[in-house]
């Protein structure tokens, strides 16, 4: 039997499973998939194994992730209904279905963790946003459910009336920094500097800039004045973005991003 299984093998399932592999044994990971040809090219990448259904799957493994999109759950839930028991951990990573909503699909007595994970997982820099009431598990199991998300990043505990939030500050923004990187790089080879210098100076930044935040634990707009030299071109660039509704944007994008986690319950 396996411990780890996931139900569905997409862009952030595989991202999981990367970095899971390595901590964890492939022999204890199982998948599955509907799509054949994903299921080929991700046994051929990782070796880990595979079955034929959900059903399969849920069967196999102790600690089952539901990997797959929120419209799907209804279909993949009819999957593993009458499969699953008190002793799985489910673990969701579907934005906007709730605990109380898998219960209430799955049973009362079924234990659910739910998650949002982001897709830098795929390179071991992964955020994820957890939460499950800690009296339904064991000492182990609570260290196996962290150690599942720190194989590919770091993890933090939070009320489940947050987790929307956490989708906006760490499930989507991802899209929203690789817009920042590739509108910054088209700005500079205007210039002339080539395209992947261009990246790379402006992604290693971006890295940095995390690390300071992290490390130092300084304020965001107190690391930004120790940028801006009085009468120098940061505090120019500063100016121009405030002009052109920056802040506003990222806060509307949150807006938009909120609201819709919130319809998909």
């Amino acid at each position: 039997m396996a411990q780890i299984g996931f139900l569905g093998m997409g862009n952030m399932g595989y991202a999981m499973l990367q970095g899971l592999l390595n901590t964890i044994d492939r022999v204890d990971i199982i998948f599955s998939d509907t799509n054949k040809e994903r299921v080929k090219t991700v046994y051929e990448e990782t070796g880990v194994r595979f079955v034929d259904s959900n059903a399969e799957c849920a069967n196999k493994a102790k600690y089952i992730i539901l990997a797959v999109k929120p419209q799907f759950y209804p279909a993949v839930i009819k999957n593993i209904r009458d499969i699953v028991t008190p002793d799985h951990i489910i673990i969701s990573i579907a934005p906007g279905i709730t605990i109380e909503q898998l219960q209430q699909l799955l049973g009362r007595d079924k234990r659910i963790v739910r998650a949002m994970p982001n897709t830098p997982a795929l390179v071991k820099e992964g955020m994820t946003a957890i939460c499950y009431e800690e009296e339904l598990f064991n000492p182990q199991e609570i260290i196996m459910i962290q150690s599942i998300f720190t194989s590919f990043g770091k993890v933090k505990k939070i009320n489940e009336n947050l987790i929307n939030a956490a989708v906006c500050a760490s499930g989507s923004s991802p899209a929203y920094m690789y817009m920042f990187i590739e509108t910054l790089a088209d700005s500079v080879v205007k210039y002339g500097m080539p395209r992947e210098d261009a990246y790379e100076l402006i992604a290693q930044t971006m890295i940095g800039v995390g690390r300071m935040v992290l490390e130092t634990k300084m304020h965001p707009g107190q690391l930004k004045d120790m940028v801006c030299s009085p009468g120098g071109t940061t505090i120019e660039g500063v100016l121009a973005l405030e002009e052109n509704g920056f802040r506003g944007a990222i806060a509307k994008a949150t807006d938009k991003c909120y609201e819709k986690s919130e319809k998909m319950k």
